[in-house]
């Protein structure tokens, strides 16, 4: 029987086209079912139509189905990817924006402090009802969850649903060990890391080249300032701390209270150095949300299918997990989102990890990683703690246990008091009311 991959949020067109893309390079599963979902009836064709040019273009012997209905879609499943977004435009400028009345200038917002807890909040309900639908429609599928804020949301699924094999990717890790190995002129078949933290803020704390230590070589790098304005604030966390981090300079620099609490940090280290342009404030950054943006999906949609269509494989891990657990490999290793079972020992058991894994036949088995250094985990222990303060808020429906998170925040902390940080919440709680069933009260 052919193999059934589902996507989930497959109007993320340029999610899914790459994914797809690199399913189908496996032979296991030129032949595969791949189901498409969303709730979005034009983007779920648009989708469809990007799957049947790459089955044509491909001369693959699979087939697309488009639904709606996320619980016929998941009927057999072998596979299920998630890539959805919850929130309507204003809602997300919401998320920004209320930070940046109160001092906290904002990049991205959606992995942690109040932006990201607060994404969080209104996205957790959904994905707990996708987790349950596979939990009840195919219950033995390998669940993949691209959707941010990561940590917090597989956390929430790993623990109301622990049968399902469920883990979080990010394509950070692979990502940055790539521009390392390119700073210094090595090629990624003769690298080797270890890298662990939490999603987004994971550090290699092993880099390899040909066997032997490349960080002396990557400091030597980042004295050059072509290297260095490429990624100031990582660097600066490279230089300082001794390890370097996954996720790009613009996420990083708000997960920590050293870059964008004043305005004269956030012109020397924030405004060059990182494709999610950091210096650009938070309601511009949220006009992406806004006008003309189905325009300019309907455009890259048009341009995509009337160019040529490139069909080598990526370095998403995705296809590469399906193929080793229910393909033709035998073991594949990825950096995967899994709770802190005696993985990473001086961080908070239970709590969500980004460390190697295993695929193969038996499934997704993590790997012990022992003790980050101490001066990493300081930083990653105070992001980690504010996130389980989250998940046990969101699930137990106490909005102080949130409060909490978002006053222990580094960036938070570093530019408000406690009773602005309150006052933030409690505005940031009201707004999204509608989108948060879980509370029954905010104050």
């Amino acid at each position: 029987m052919p193999r059934k991959i589902v996507f989930i949020g497959a109007g993320s067109v340029t999610f899914t086209r790459n994914l797809v893309r690199d399913i189908l390079t496996f032979p296991a599963f030129s032949d595969a079912v791949i189901s498409l979902v969303d709730i979005s009836e034009a983007n779920l064709a648009q989708a469809k139509a990007v799957v049947e040019k790459i089955i044509e273009v491909g001369k693959y012997g699979a087939t697309v189905q488009a639904t709606t209905d996320r619980k016929e879609a998941l009927v057999g499943a072998d596979g299920v990817l998630c890539t959805i977004a919850v929130g309507d435009a204003d809602i997300m400028r919401a998320d920004r924006a209320i930070p940046t009345e109160y001092g906290c200038s904002i990049c991205v917002g959606d992995t942690r402090g109040p932006s990201g807890i607060f994404r969080y909040l209104r996205t957790v309900n959904v994905m707990l009802d996708i987790v349950k639908d596979i939990e009840k429609y195919c219950p033995d599928a390998i669940f993949l969850n691209y959707t941010n804020p990561m940590a917090m949301l597989c956390r929430t699924m790993q623990e109301v649903a622990p049968r399902v094999r469920t883990s979080g990717l990010c394509h950070s890790v692979q990502g940055t060990a790539e521009m390392l190995a390119k700073w210094i002129g090595a090629d990624m078949d003769d690298v080797d890391f270890v890298c662990a933290g939490i999603n987004h803020q994971a550090f290699y704390l092993d880099y390899k080249w040909k066997g032997k230590d490349a960080y002396p070589l990557l400091r030597e790098a980042v004295k050059k300032p072509e290297i260095y304005n490429e990624e100031q604030v990582r660097n600066e966390m490279f230089i300082h701390l001794g390890y370097y981090v996954t996720e790009s300079s613009g996420h990083n620099s708000e997960y920590n209270a050293w870059f964008r609490k004043r305005e004269d940090l956030l012109e020397k280290y924030c405004t060059h150095g990182t494709g999610w342009n950091p210096g650009l404030d938070s309601m511009k950054r949220a006009s992406m949300f806004s006008g003309n943006r189905d325009e300019r999906r309907i455009n890259a949609f048009k341009t995509w299918m009337e160019g040529e269509i490139d069909l080598t494989r990526g370095h998403e891990y995705a296809a590469y997990i399906f193929n080793a657990v229910f393909g033709d490999m035998k073991t594949f290793e990825f950096n995967g989102n899994v709770r802190n079972w005696s993985l990473i020992d001086n961080l908070p058991e239970g709590c969500c990890v980004e460390v190697p894994v295993f695929a193969n036949k038996r499934g997704l088995s993590p790997i012990h990683v022992g003790n980050l250094p101490e001066q990493l985990a300081v930083l990653v222990n105070t992001n980690a703690r504010c996130e389980e303060l989250a998940v046990q808020g969101s699930l137990e429906g106490d909005p102080r246990k949130i409060f909490h998170a978002c006053l222990y925040d580094p960036l938070t902390a570093a530019v408000c008091s406690m009773q602005e940080i309150q006052e933030m919440v409690n505005k940031m709680f009201e707004a999204q009311k509608d989108w948060l069933p879980q509370f029954k009260h905010f104050s």
